[in-house]
């Protein structure tokens, strides 16, 4: 069998070009830097949207991607040029998509069920899960401790005369919404700080660190009374909408949100709503359901919310630990052994 061909279609440092290469004998890694935006920052995936290809730049990279049998990402990220590449190039077997959600961005993408039987499609899952984690962390010590109210105190000098509790992680209730990569490190890191940890996720599975699971259908049930909920769910059928009025009515009052999966997961208006009443006492938000946020959120202006504009998942080695995925699913894909991350194509997650 011929060597198969790996294009790399996105911005990518020499180093983990180059690991690609040294991966596997089997295949041959095609990478012309001159063809793609330059990075704005390390693990930028999309590079500089200022970068305009020239006639000729932009047709030899349309000869490149359409002549792989296995595409690392493709171009800028964007559905319709998916959808291109896979109509055009009969010979590729397999996409790589940087995002860990990538599973909506094969769904934009229309293909046919019969090109969506050709292809196989994975997502870099996992990859983002620490940071992540972390952020949601962040985000529920910032509620416990009352940054908001810590910061107005220290804007105007204040230092209180009266002593005020604070919130502690190890006393909480945390429901976790979403159990994949992402959610089960959150689940992990809130029970090592001694978090009652309660989890929802589509189908019953084992989980570690999670002390009761409910499905999806019950989330209701599994919100009641907690202090704080985590937004850990992909953008797939059935996910819209998911946290909803009802669910976060259903927690205790004072509740904090970390949102870290995809924005319209939330019903947004009804959680503005309950945090300008105070039944949500705080919001971390990584996401949100139009991105950019629009100028004229309510969010923008509410004390009680931190906002992150999409870049919670970012991290210096995001493209060394991706490459290292990748070529473990190249192992896998050669020697046809299971492959991790692959997009199911009827939920698309």
């Amino acid at each position: 069998m011929d060597d198969l061909r790996v294009v790399v279609a996105k911005p990518l440092a020499s180093e983990y070009v180059e690991r690609l290469r040294s991966a596997d004998p089997r295949v041959e890694v095609s990478y012309e830097p001159d063809l793609m935006p330059p990075m704005r920052w390390p693990s930028d995936h999309r590079g500089d949207p200022s970068f305009k290809r020239t006639p000729e730049q932009q047709a030899r990279l349309a000869e490149l991607v359409d002549s792989a049998d296995i595409l690392y990402s493709f171009p800028n990220n964007n559905s319709a040029e998916l959808a291109r590449i896979v109509r055009a190039n009969p010979k590729l077997k397999w996409v790589h998509i940087m995002a860990a959600g990538g599973g909506s961005q094969v769904k934009a993408a229309n293909l046919t069920k019969e090109e969506l039987r050709r292809v196989i499609f994975t997502t870099s899952a996992g990859v983002h899960a620490g940071t992540l984690a972390e952020f949601a962390l962040f985000g529920v010590l910032a509620g416990a401790k009352e940054l908001p109210r810590l910061q107005a105190d220290k804007q105007r000098h204040y230092w209180p005369t009266s002593r005020r509790t604070m919130g502690m992680v190890s006393d909480m209730t945390v429901v976790v919404v979403g159990m994949g990569a992402i959610g089960q490190e959150c689940a992990k890191r809130f029970s090592e700080l001694g978090a009652t940890v309660i989890g929802v996720n589509r189908s019953i599975k084992p989980v570690e660190a999670v002390e009761r699971l409910y499905t999806s259908d019950q989330i209701v049930e599994a919100a009641q009374g907690a202090d704080a909920l985590i937004n850990a769910l992909p953008g797939a059928v059935g996910t819209d909408d998911l946290i909803s009025r009802e669910v976060l009515e259903a927690l205790a009052p004072g509740a904090i949100i970390a949102s870290v999966g995809r924005g319209q997961c939330i019903e947004e208006d009804a959680m503005i709503e309950l945090l300008t009443s105070g039944h949500l006492g705080f919001a971390a938000l990584d996401v949100a359901k139009t991105e950019p946020l629009p100028a004229d959120s309510p969010l923008w202006d509410l004390p009680n919310v931190v906002i992150s504009p999409h870049t919670a998942a970012n991290s210096a080695k995001e493209d060394s630990r991706i490459a290292d995925l990748f070529i473990e699913n190249l192992h896998a894909f050669l020697d046809g052994k299971p492959m991790r991350n692959v997009v199911n194509t009827e939920l698309f997650y």
